[in-house]
């Protein structure tokens, strides 16, 4: 669904880039397009990455399972399935890439025979027989579609286990005739004889329990001719076996249970990999951020559906703004003349940070910036190449700032990199109190602790070559924290150490509390070298994050890069059908865009589909509709449609015709929900909502 909805997006998007009259329309396309499928290609090799270790694990075990059987009867016994149960988690929509690269592994790798089943195509066991049948024996693939259902009835009547015994047989002994040498230097466990048949279910939780019961029955019965291997995909948690499976048939099944990763770490690496990375040119502002985060939180945990929510923001900029065409100019090459046309000077001229940046200006130079086109063109140039440079710098500081302050308590600056990101890009970081927080957190860190933390700074900055300076000025940091002799427990937790002894003598209460003030006071501005020292770590990561952590919106043509459109975005992506379906049947031109169908309000357009014209009479009715008296109006609509005086014989009669798409209305609005039939008046229908839109 969401898949066909983005390619009609992108088709209707792209052609309305190339038939536009602007003079970019067209390069912006091509962008949009490149990026499109750079987030289609980077998307599938993270999940992929991140789904190695679990799909080798299976690999292996369908291996262990099904290769060499013989080892391994001592931890099952004959009439066992070896079954893995595959946590995937609740965000269903990404498990079809996981099962689809599975199913690629296992036959590259191990066996040919693997075949995945939905819940929906497995009503009945003759059905889930069938499809593993259908999969393997490649049944009804050469039948054509045109036959009549005698010819394919044979073929069904064949849809059993023993037919699948004699068919694996038939299938195992040709595979051994074609490579000989295989089975003389072969022993038993490792001829093709031994090849499992593996069975995935995607979705073990929507399967009938009853269904899945009798196939694992049936099933244990063939163990010694078809040597079979399970696959549940499980979205909850492995107590969902013991709820649908009985323990006589639960007892029938080796299980090993198998962990992937959160749908959140999916998420942290799609986010990291794909937004915060500096060549990408594409961005995302905080609100827009905070809108698909939502989504993704409380509707679906689909990754899969967060991605397609990034490509939509793609689309809508590049599509609404004409200066996109300038976030993929690289730092050193030149802007063509047509990039920068006369049309795209005066834009530039528009933008709310470049009119911000003409202010901070000199007069000559604001007077300038507003006449010469050419000095533009090269005060463009150059403030692009600063952004290019603000995002070079951003993402290394900000990954070092989140290593320091992600393993403090209570998180004051966010668990995850994204909250850091969003606070960094919406307004002045170190004016929070998060902030202020996290720094006094810091400056009670051991020894042990800064020098590790620091060292994951300098791994990060290891790898961007902007930042050797302040690289260099924190190997300087460690150094010369390592170089400290080792203090005591006391010194290097930030407490000073006071010589002397304290002479006890008698007093009052006040005099002692003045005497214990005093001494606390001394003990407080006394800093031994290490606290000297990590007070100017602290100060010099301050400086980092007041110089390079900056809000994005105020580098000037920001706008060039990031989509800001957060109401667009919650308005395309977070729909309510209801609201919709609603809107689409009240006001029927807000879709179809034709002027017949402007209405004023209250009233009903005779050139409005049947649908709309029922649906808005239905709305005149109480709770109980008369099919009588519905009809009745209706007609007489499409009467003055037709121009035909209603007061008139002839207007007020219908014929069949029109009583057919009445008929044909009132089932369309039966099947939307907005009526019911009801027994308490056999010629009346029940309304199930209530109000317009």
């Amino acid at each position: 669904m969401w898949e066909w909805h983005f390619r009609l997006i992108y088709w209707h998007v792209g052609g309305y880039l190339v038939d536009d009259s602007d003079d970019n329309a067209s390069d912006r396309f091509k962008i949009c397009q490149k990026l499109w499928e750079t987030v289609q290609m980077n998307t599938e090799v993270i999940q992929d990455q991140l789904n190695k270790k679990v799909l080798d694990s299976l690999a292996e075990f369908i291996k262990k399972h099904g290769l060499g059987r013989s080892s391994d009867n001592w931890r099952q016994r004959a009439s066992e399935i070896p079954t893995a149960a595959l946590m995937l988690g609740v965000n269903v929509p990404d498990h079809a890439m996981t099962f689809r690269s599975l199913c690629n592994l296992l036959q590259d790798s191990v066996t040919p025979f693997v075949v995945s089943v939905h819940a929906k195509e497995c009503a009945a066991v003759k059905f889930l027989i069938q499809k593993v049948l259908e999969q393997l024996m490649e049944i009804g693939v050469s039948v054509d579609e045109e036959q009549e259902d005698d010819t394919a009835l044979p073929q069904r009547t064949q849809c059993t286990i023993s037919a699948l015994c004699q068919w694996y047989k038939t299938v195992t002994k040709k595979s051994t005739k074609v490579s000989p040498q295989r089975k003389e230097n072969s022993t038993n466990s490792d001829l093709p004889q031994s090849l499992p048949v593996v069975v995935i279910f995607k979705d073990f939780e929507a399967f009938n329990p009853q269904v899945l019961q009798d196939f694992i029955l049936i099933c244990s019965r063939y163990t010694q001719e078809l040597p079979f291997i399970f696959i549940f995909g499980i979205a909850t948690s492995p107590s969902a076996i013991q709820h649908r499976l009985p323990h006589s048939v639960s007892s029938l099944l080796c299980i090993e249970v198998f962990h992937s990763l959160s749908c959140t770490q999916h998420l942290a690496s799609v986010f990291e990999k794909l937004i915060l990375n500096s060549e990408f040119p594409f961005k995302l502002s905080s609100r827009v951020i905070q809108v698909l985060v939502g989504i993704f939180l409380y509707h679906d945990f689909s990754v899969q559906n967060f991605v397609k929510g990034l490509q939509f923001s793609m689309l809508e900029h590049f599509n609404s703004q004409p200066l996109s065409v300038l976030c993929c100019q690289k730092q050193e090459a030149l802007l063509s003349a047509k990039t920068l046309s006369k049309k795209n000077v005066e834009r530039i001229r528009h933008l709310p940070s470049f009119m911000r940046y003409v202010e901070t200006q000199e007069p000559q130079e604001q007077v300038r910036l507003l006449t010469d086109d050419e000095h533009v063109k090269g005060v463009c140039h150059t403030l692009l190449k600063n952004l290019h440079k603000y995002h070079k710098n951003y993402y290394p500081i900000l990954q070092c700032l989140h290593s320091l302050t992600s393993s403090l308590p209570k998180f004051p600056l966010g668990k995850h990199i994204r909250e850091l990101h969003v606070s960094c890009i919406e307004k002045n970081l170190w004016e929070t109190e998060e902030y202020d927080s996290a720094l006094q957190l810091l400056r009670i860190l051991a020894k042990d602790e800064l020098v590790a933390a620091l060292r994951k700074c300098a791994e990060i900055l290891k790898s961007a070559k902007r930042m050797q300076n302040v690289l260099q000025q924190l190997d300087d940091f460690i150094g010369r924290l390592e170089a400290l002799q080792s203090v005591s427990s006391e010194d290097s937790s930030g407490n000073g150490i006071v010589s002397g002894k304290i002479e006890y003598q008698r007093t009052d209460l006040f005099q002692l509390q003045k005497t214990l003030l005093e001494k606390e006071s001394r003990r407080t501005r006394r800093m031994n070298p290490f606290e000297v020292l990590r007070s100017q770590v602290i100060e010099f990561i301050d400086s980092l994050v007041r110089e390079y952590l900056t809000p994005a919106e105020l580098q000037p043509l920001s706008e060039v890069c990031y989509y800001s459109s957060s109401g667009v975005l919650r308005q395309r992506l977070n729909v309510t059908p209801r609201t919709s379906i609603q809107a689409a049947l009240s006001h029927p031109f807000y879709y179809l865009q034709n002027e017949s169908l402007k209405t004023n309000s209250g009233t009903i357009s005779s050139a409005a589909p049947d649908l709309c014209i029922v649906y808005k009479l239905h709305l005149e009715c109480g709770r109980l509709i008369n099919l009588y008296d519905w009809l009745e109006a209706y007609v007489t609509v499409m009467s003055a449609a037709e121009d035909q005086d209603t007061n008139s014989e002839e207007g007020g009669k219908y014929d069949s015709l029109k009583h057919a798409r009445f008929i044909q209305a009132v089932s369309e609005m039966e099947f939307l929900g907005f009526v019911k039939s009801t027994k308490q008046k056999t010629d009346h229908v029940a309304r199930l909502t209530w109000g317009g839109c």
